[in-house]
């Protein structure tokens, strides 16, 4: 493989490959917070934020972590506030305490943090104003969960740039991405670099598996799967992905290691694969390399489509398990292909409604769909071109769902968030 495309591929899994503490939007919205909190220098009298749609969707169902089991926007801005900004960024609120959380419920529903709707920003955007006295802070969040393109104190702006250079840089490493070469890269390449990622990815990721399945989180959609449908692979596979996500959205305090800016994707992409590989009795060797086709292939379809969308992002990466699945049976790279065609071809209408506790079964049905689009390759059997967004060729295929999921479901996601929020002022 060309060694500048092998390095690339490498700088991605580098930079996709990040522990987040809980669901990353209210993550991401806490860490706006405490960053101007500790740009302000103090402890604020008053928050004020926006937020675009997308985040706004993704916060109002899920539990905060590490919060008592607190929800929404305000919540994690203002127990983030609570909190001196270092470097954990996704995981910044796996610091605070039992007093944070004290302070933090005293102060909800008080008018100290007022919440809005953000319009004309991208999908992901996040803008908090920090206020104590004649003295204000402001910290500006767009793209990507951590981008920070805007930061000031009072009058002066300490930084501003419309993308950071970093972000410009991923972006262009990922239009290197292609299937082919994700399965030479997975074949081949000296992982030695980056192994510490993936071992982290199974341990962080399985324990939160497990801790879903021995306790109630959410509909506990993995152990009902288990409870009902028996222990064979096929149900294992589903629900222990399953159950790390009821855990996720109900607050559990474990990290996991996101894949395209989310826990859930990061568990999707890796969980069920670890279970096959025990299953399989595969190598070591073998299931890190399984585990880099599915990062690298959930990384190049949802790059299509784009961070924060109505095409529900547990599709692709459950796509990409199942790529995975095939490559662990010793698949070749057109069986690989088919996969993703069957997965595709047949789950690719999934919407996303808001990260909460029903993220767990939409994870389900994908990883089933995956198994058997996998059982449907081994078996010789594929959606034809023309079936569809099916074409003859793969990586035209995966743009087609890109189309779909990032313009044609474009106002499939206003309506959604439409509806949500009216829903929430009847509330109010």
């Amino acid at each position: 493989m060309n060694r500048e495309t092998e390095k690339a591929y490498k700088s991605i899994l580098q930079y996709e490959l990040v522990p987040a503490f809980g669901c990353t939007e209210p993550g991401a919205v806490a860490y706006a917070a405490a960053k101007a909190r500790s740009i302000l220098g103090e402890f604020p009298e008053h928050i004020d934020i926006m937020c675009s749609g997308n985040v706004i969707k993704n916060v109002k169902g899920v539990v905060v972590p590490n919060s008592g089991g607190m929800h929404g926007i305000e919540a994690a801005a203002v127990l983030g506030s609570m909190l001196e900004c270092g470097g954990d960024e996704l995981e910044v609120l796996s610091s605070a305490d039992e007093e944070d959380i004290r302070r933090t419920k005293e102060l909800l529903g008080t008018g100290f943090c007022k919440c809005g709707l953000e319009e004309g920003e991208g999908n992901m955007y996040i803008r908090v104003l920090v206020v104590k006295g004649e003295d204000e802070a402001e910290v500006r969040i767009k793209g990507q969960h951590t981008n920070i393109i805007y930061v000031r104190k009072n009058n002066e702006v300490l930084s501003s740039v419309e993308d950071s250079r970093q972000s410009n840089d991923i972006s262009k490493l990922k239009s290197l991405l292609n299937v082919k070469d994700i399965v030479e890269f997975a074949d081949t390449t000296d992982y030695s670099e980056i192994k510490n990622l993936l071992d982290d990815q199974i341990n962080f990721n399985m324990q939160v598996a497990f801790e879903g399945i021995n306790n109630d989180y959410g509909a506990s959609v993995g152990k009902t799967l288990l409870d009902n449908n028996g222990t064979g692979i096929k149900v294992r596979a589903k629900a222990m992905a399953a159950a790390a996500s009821d855990a996720r959205m109900g607050g559990c305090s474990l990290p996991v290691m996101i894949n395209s800016c989310s826990g859930n994707q990061g568990i999707t992409v890796s969980v069920p694969v670890v279970e096959y590989a025990k299953e399989l009795k595969v190598s070591e060797d073998k299931l890190y390399r399984a585990l880099m086709l599915s990062n690298l292939i959930a990384v190049h379809i949802k790059n299509h489509i784009g961070v924060l969308s109505a095409f529900c992002g547990a599709v692709s990466a459950g796509c990409a398990s199942g790529a995975a699945i095939t490559y662990l049976h010793g698949g070749t790279y057109e069986q690989i292909c088919s996969t993703i065609i069957n997965t595709l071809g047949n789950l690719s209408g999934v919407v996303c409604d808001g990260a909460k506790s029903s993220c767990a079964a939409k994870i389900a049905s994908s990883v089933d769909a995956a198994i058997l689009a996998h059982d449907m390759t081994m078996a010789g059997r594929c959606f034809s071109y023309g079936e569809g967004l099916v074409i003859d060729d793969i990586e035209k295929t995966i743009a087609n769902i890109g189309i779909v999921g990032k313009e044609g479901m474009r106002e499939t996601d206003v309506k959604i968030l439409n509806l949500m929020l009216e829903d929430e002022n009847r509330k109010n």
